[in-house]
């Protein structure tokens, strides 16, 4: 019978377990709400318990076509003409160098391709707003503490006007203390 209440419980354990650490995990996660607000607009109003990274864009470039499809490398927007003046450009040859004269030449094409792929990313419009988020979590981290310490002294006087009141009350006199004792009745 021990044994079986045993293993129950251990049971219950192991099935709480990764319950409670995706709970722990949930909470240590930061909700980020990102805006684009353009000359003096207003920023949009910001929920509880959201980080908000609103990026100020000048007027001017409320209608424009986004920088990053503006000035766009992508393969797909470069013109045959300049892709074959690429092909045709006299540099390092043989295998891993992306030429077209050598034996092999072909074989660096897809490393260089990847390489470009990575610069552009390191580069790009979205690197900013990641910056602005990192920046607000630190802003909002650099705040805990003083918001703790707030809170806490808060806490602290709401229980000494508690432990006040208590020694006031154990401290007055209860009614009906200082009168005689009532005479018993007669038990004929």
């Amino acid at each position: 019978m021990k044994t079986l209440i045993a293993a129950s419980l251990a049971g219950f354990a192991l099935i709480a377990a990764p319950a409670a650490a995706q709970d722990e995990a949930e909470a240590l996660t930061d909700d980020v709400q990102t805006a684009i607000v353009y000359g003096d607009d207003a920023a949009p109003p910001c929920p509880e318990g959201l980080i908000c990274v609103v990026a100020r864009l000048p007027e001017n470039d409320r209608y424009r076509i986004p920088e990053n499809l503006r000035f766009s490398e992508d393969p797909e927007n470069t013109a045959w003409a300049q892709r074959v003046e690429k092909l045709e450009l006299i540099g390092d040859f043989g295998i891993m160098s992306c030429s077209t004269a050598g034996a092999g030449g072909f074989t660096g094409c897809t490393q260089q391709l990847l390489e470009q792929a990575y610069g552009e990313k390191r580069t790009g419009a979205n690197v900013r707003f990641s910056e602005l988020i990192a920046a607000a979590r630190a802003d909002r981290l650099s705040q805990i503490d003083e918001q703790a310490a707030e809170e806490q002294a808060r806490v602290e006087q709401i229980e000494r006007q508690y432990m006040e009141r208590l020694e006031r009350e154990r401290a007055a006199e209860v009614p009906g203390e200082g009168e005689e004792e009532l005479p018993q009745p007669d038990e004929n």
